[in-house]
């Protein structure tokens, strides 16, 4: 299924980036509450979520000063005085040329072949320079489309093939073929550890929020945490004493899902620092390549199939291990 991960759109009240004070008095109603929940009762014309940022920003003042913690309490007859200005996040969702390497395009959709490296949408800590970022600058379509288009995504540090919508109908249809599991992703890793047993591994273990370390996700018991169905087919390509190379089908498209099936056969992928992996050579970054991409046009109904060439630095790492690059 398509992962949940989509952001809400943005907010920008004055709409050219200018900023517009509104003042506001606190009412009876919201005597003794939290300055962040009286906002939103005065204001509710804008999320808590824009809000927040606002206070965070010290955008509001309160009686005169800036407030900025949301837990403070307000007081009837308090005056608030905000400043409407665009937030980082708002402003995220702007155009910036940058190179895309393109491998298929029509008039509905597009498939990208995406360095290591690159965030594909805006978040906390990349409000700029991301996938979203560059497909806003290079095809004004993309601007009447929700998130440009983007409805399934690789980490920051995978590489690989990704397709992108250029019009609503065609984003609605390819989310639903995702969801009914119709667009086949493959992946090629480089993971630790010698393989041992069957040559292929059919992983369908749920995945959730690690409860130890809420920077990580982990395969999780549903009966006691929170999480997902998760299932991906592994099968080894080739191997030595020190690791493996597997290409991994995804059935399912849950946050770090081959990072995690892997990391719980005690394969960590190569450099994955999260999960329990180390560098090799001059592979920094995990061991991740979204090499093929196949589904039927969700417009022509034709069969499309992309692959992609493993990156140089995952060949080198292969080569340090004398595994050599063995094509699936």
């Amino acid at each position: 299924m398509a992962e949940d991960w989509l952001a809400e759109e943005s907010e920008d009240p004055a709409g050219d980036g200018a900023g517009e004070l509104r003042s506001v008095q606190v009412g009876a109603d919201q005597h003794a509450a939290r300055l962040d929940r009286a906002l939103a009762e005065l204001v509710p014309e804008f999320s808590r979520s824009y809000l927040q940022q606002l206070l965070a920003q010290g955008l509001v003042h309160l009686n005169g000063q800036p407030a900025t913690k949301a837990s403070a309490r307000v007081k009837a007859g308090d005056q608030l005085v905000l400043e409407m200005r665009p937030t980082l996040q708002s402003q995220a969702f702007r155009p910036e040329p940058m190179g895309i390497d393109v491998v298929y395009e029509d008039a509905h959709l597009l498939v990208v072949n995406k360095p290591a490296g690159l965030v594909v949408h805006p978040a906390p800590g990349n409000w700029s320079g991301t996938l979203l970022n560059g497909l806003l600058a290079r095809d004004e379509k993309a601007l009447t489309v929700p998130r440009a288009g983007i409805v399934h995504r690789l980490d920051k540090d995978t590489s690989g093939l990704m397709v992108v919508a250029r019009d609503r109908a065609t984003m609605d249809a390819l989310v639903a073929l995702i969801a009914e599991r119709k667009v086949q992703r493959q992946y090629v890793a480089l993971a630790h550890g010698a393989w041992a047993g069957p040559p292929t591994r059919m992983v369908d273990a749920p995945i959730g929020r690690d409860p130890r370390n809420r920077l990580r996700m982990a395969v999780v018991d549903l009966a006691v945490h929170a999480g997902k169905p998760a299932r991906t087919d592994i099968r080894w390509l080739a191997g030595g004493p020190e690791g493996c190379w597997v290409q991994c089908t995804l059935h399912t498209g849950r946050t770090h899902q081959i990072r995690v099936h892997m990391a719980s056969l005690r394969h960590p992928l190569v450099a994955d620092a999260l999960y329990g992996g180390r560098p090799v050579g001059a592979l920094q970054r995990q061991a991740l390549h979204a090499y093929r991409l196949a589904f039927a046009h969700p417009v022509t109904g034709q069969a499309l199939e992309f692959r992609a060439e493993v990156p140089d630095d995952m060949r080198q790492a292969l080569a340090l291990w004398g595994l050599g690059y063995n094509a699936p």
